[in-house]
């Protein structure tokens, strides 16, 4: 067995605000030989994501804070290299929580390794609409915002790697669907994948002006929200939902970077009188979603129902610049790190 170095990219510094390329330092690592019971991958794709950005802070969470000087974590694909595991061998396709790096030796237990199946997507579809991004639009979607045949759904994020299948999800479903996203570039796309109205937030330039395009596109209310960004289009949804609406609260990027306090929606008393469910949710307790999930996944996109988009980075060096990325619009669909 050939002994392995790795580029591991890890935290320098806490990143007040806006993480900066400096927050991050990268250094060689030796990838031992796997011992009984542990599997040898070498990365092929890494996958950055939002959520990666509350990791950052030291504070509780649902998952622990990175640590200074540590391997980051996230979502990545690779083949099996060495196996000292009786149910992996050379060549099988995993997918891991070992992204950042471009090597690893680890028992997969441990690393939450998932042997992949030949479905003939492309290996990085399963970091993106085949894999986390696209269960939490189906879960976040049919079970948490409880979606009905003819609901009208508003979305926030259209354009990223989940809001995009959520559009896609709620019209293979009869409904209307509202995306918001920013620029023109990127209305076209989500226009693209089936949306009957789409919402420029750029142009809207604020809750007025988001209340204004929902109203016009919605007159009747909104039954459904999924909600990537929060802030101003949160408080937008409160203001457009119609009575027994269901806000499924997915992530809210628009506060990741915040370093003052942040002030709620000014309008949250109006969940009361129209008896609104806000419900926030993390894609890990929906796990027995999966094969359902990858059931339909399958068959939509077999069926031309079923469309993604990726940004991609070449190169493990360009894992922070496409972190970065994610808070300044660099990427329409999923943004990923092509590691080999």
């Amino acid at each position: 067995m050939s002994k392995l170095t790795s580029t591991d990219w890890s935290l320098a510094a806490r990143p007040v605000g806006m993480p900066k390329l400096s927050d991050f330092a990268s250094r060689q690592v030796e990838v031992a030989d796997p011992q009984p019971g542990e599997i040898q991958v070498v990365n092929t794709w890494m996958s950055v994501d939002p959520y990666m950005r509350g990791r950052m802070y030291d504070r509780e969470s649902y998952v622990p804070p990175f640590q200074i000087g540590e391997t980051l974590q996230g979502g990545a694909v690779g083949r099996v290299t060495a196996s000292a595991h009786p149910d992996f061998k050379t060549g099988d396709l995993v997918s891991s929580m070992l992204g950042w790096r471009t090597a690893w030796v680890a028992a997969p237990q441990a690393a939450m390794v998932q042997k992949l199946p030949n479905t003939g997507l492309p290996e990085s579809a399963y970091l993106g609409v085949a894999g986390m991004p696209g269960l939490t639009a189906y879960a976040g979607l049919l079970r948490v915002g409880e979606l009905k045949e003819g609901d009208t759904v508003f979305v926030s994020g259209a354009a990223g790697a989940v809001g995009s299948t959520v559009v896609q999800i709620a019209k293979i479903k009869g409904c209307t669907v509202i995306g918001s996203a920013g620029g023109a570039e990127k209305c076209a796309f989500v226009k693209s994948l089936g949306a009957d109205h789409v919402i420029d937030y750029k142009q809207a330039q604020g809750f007025d002006g988001l209340t204004a395009a929902l109203k016009a596109a919605a007159p009747k209310g909104i039954d459904v929200y999924f909600d990537n960004v929060g802030g101003d289009h949160l408080t937008a949804a409160i203001e457009a939902a119609r009575p027994f609406a269901r806000l499924a609260l997915c992530g809210m990027i628009a506060q990741y970077n915040e370093t003052g306090k942040p002030e709620g929606p000014h309008n949250i008393i109006q969940a009361v009188g129209k008896q609104l469910k806000l419900q926030g949710f993390i894609v890990s307790s929906h796990a027995d979603m999966t094969p359902a999930f990858h059931a339909d996944m399958a068959k939509w996109i077999a069926g031309g129902k079923m469309k993604y988009e990726e940004t991609v980075m070449n190169g493990i060096e360009k894992a922070p610049d496409a972190f970065l990325g994610l808070f300044t619009g660099a990427n329409t669909g999923k943004m990923l790190v092509k590691l080999g």
